[in-house]
Parts: structure tokens; C-alpha cells; sequence
């Protein structure tokens, strides 16, 4: 399989135009916000669909992004480059658009800068090793965790829409609670969030934002930063693809599970994955091929 990346512009700075580098706050109600953009992908599920859209005003700014509809057949007859107006709903935990309507058509076009590399690697493959800088400013290798399963994800702080970057670091906050709970379950794991915003996620940020998801309980579960070098050759091995657009940075999902030789376990792609499906992951990865 062939991934996709933006390599030229890791060498710029990142990151999305929110002000504060904290989970978006919570809200008891459903927030709407009009906007219009062009689709550039719809997946085959019709569950998802990418769309190049306009500034949302009051929310973001111009990006590309994947979305969820609800309803499978809101899709049903829009297609790649068609021009749409749309909703988008935010809740303190999850987002997704509805009343998607057709206003014109244009040619969809892949975002600027992407191109064809490396194929992906598949379960049972070796990852490389890969150092990053942890919360508290050192540096960490995923070869310091041999002997232990590794559940990594990809975020950064200032992501923008619940059902991204947040709900990555729930799951893993609530898979947390499992395995340390579970009767008999297994010490030898690990869990590491890994922002590729380094222009913004210090350690000091990194160490407030990872607050507000695992409160004071660190245990086997670490924040990091990757430098531009090792995302450079990181990411195309996992298809985890970012770039920069209109001064923001919009992304794709990848969450892997690691054996306690470095091997990969398994893949979760997207956010559709529950924190027992992790937790039960991790498991099974710890008793696999432990050095």
C-alpha cells in the first residue's frame, strides 16, 4: 500500500489557529456551524468523507479534513469535487456533519505538496526505531520500552475537533483505567501520545495538556514530541499523513500496537476503535514474542 505525506513542509511551522493548547472545552449542548467547502474523497463505508473547506467562522480556519455523517446516506449523491454547503455539530466529546447539499461542482484536487513514498509496513513487520523528546524533556526511544507491548498515537494539542486528536487521548485514558483495574492483566505495557507539532508542544505544554486527560495518574502512559527527522521517516512507514494548509494542519489517524520486540501488532486506523478494543490489544501484544 502506498502512503501519502507532505515532506517539505515539516521544515515550516505548525500547528492550528486555536488560541489555548487544551481539549476543547466542554459543552452541554450541540454547537452548529455553517460551512461550505469541496469534497475530495468519500470513503466507501459513506460513513466519512473528506472535504476542503472554507474558514468556519467561529471555529476554524480553512483545512482539509475527514468527517463522519450519521447518516449513510447523506453521501448517496454527492461525489469527489462537488462544491457543498453543510453543517457541522460539535459536542464536548464528538462531531460530525449533516445537511450536506450540493451548490456546484469544481475538480477536487489532492492537497498541495503530497506525493508518492515508501510502502507501508504490515503486521509482523519491524518498526525502526524512532527517538522523540517525552513531557519532561528528555529523550525516549520506542527501543526503551523492549519487553513491553507499546500502544502509540499520533495528536497535537491544538487540534481542533473532539472526534480527532481528543478522542485518540480518551480512548487511551479510559483503555489506561482498564488494564490497570483488570484482574490478572498483564504489567509489561505502555502507552505514548505522540504530538508532530514540535513549533508548539514543549514539554511544559505537553505536561499540562497530558493533565487533562490522565489527571495525576502517569502510570505507563507517557507524552512525546517527534522532531521533524524522525517524522520524516516515521510516518510514511504507518501512511499517518499531515500537512500544512492556509497556516493550519490537518492530519489523518493512526494508532499502532507494538510487540515487546518492536514488531507491529496491530493498526488502528481512524477513530471508530473503543478503549477495550486497545486494552484487549495491548493484552494479546504482551504475551507475543517477548524477548
Amino acid at each position: 500500500m502506498k502512503s501519502i505525506i507532505l515532506f517539505s513542509s515539516l521544515l515550516l511551522a505548525i500547528g492550528c489557529k486555536r488560541e489555548a493548547a487544551m481539549p476543547p472545552a466542554s459543552t452541554s449542548t450541540n454547537q452548529t456551524y455553517s460551512a461550505r467547502g469541496v469534497v475530495q474523497a468519500i470513503l466507501p463505508d459513506h460513513r466519512h468523507v473528506t472535504i476542503k473547506h472554507e474558514a468556519i467562522p467561529g471555529y476554524m480556519a480553512a483545512m482539509t479534513m475527514d468527517f463522519t455523517v450519521r447518516d449513510t446516506n447523506a453521501l448517496a449523491s454527492l461525489a469527489p469535487g462537488d462544491e457543498i454547503s453543510f453543517t457541522l455539530v460539535v459536542t464536548a466529546d464528538d462531531d460530525w456533519i449533516e445537511n450536506a447539499q450540493r451548490t456546484g461542482k469544481t475538480g477536487a484536487s489532492t492537497p498541495p505538496g503530497w506525493s508518492i513514498v515508501e510502502p507501508e509496513l504490515e503486521v509482523g513487520d519491524l518498526l525502526p526505531d524512532a527517538e522523540f523528546t517525552s513531557e519532561n524533556g528528555s529523550p525516549v526511544k520506542f527501543s526503551d520500552f523492549r519487553g513491553r507491548a507499546v500502544a502509540f498515537t499520533f495528536f497535537f494539542t491544538s487540534c481542533p475537533l473532539p472526534e480527532y486528536c481528543p478522542r485518540m487521548n480518551r480512548n487511551f485514558s479510559v483503555a489506561q483505567k482498564i488494564l490497570l483495574t483488570a484482574t490478572n492483566a498483564p504489567a509489561n505495557w505502555q502507552l505514548l501520545s505522540i504530538s508532530f507539532d514540535s513549533a508548539l508542544d514543549s514539554p511544559p505544554v505537553l505536561q499540562s495538556y497530558a493533565g487533562f486527560y490522565r489527571g495525576t495518574n502517569a502510570e505507563r502512559w507517557l507524552f512525546a514530541v517527534a522532531p521533524t527527522n524522525t517524522l520524516r521517516a516515521l510516518a510514511p512507514k504507518l501512511d499517518f499523513r499531515f500537512w500544512r494548509e492556509n497556516g493550519t494542519l490537518s492530519h489523518n489517524l493512526r494508532t499502532v500496537v507494538l510487540d515487546g520486540t518492536g514488531k507491529i501488532f496491530k493498526q488502528f486506523d481512524g477513530n471508530d476503535w473503543t478503549p477495550a478494543q486497545l486494552a484487549d490489544a495491548l493484552r494479546a501484544a504482551a504475551k507475543t514474542n517477548v524477548p
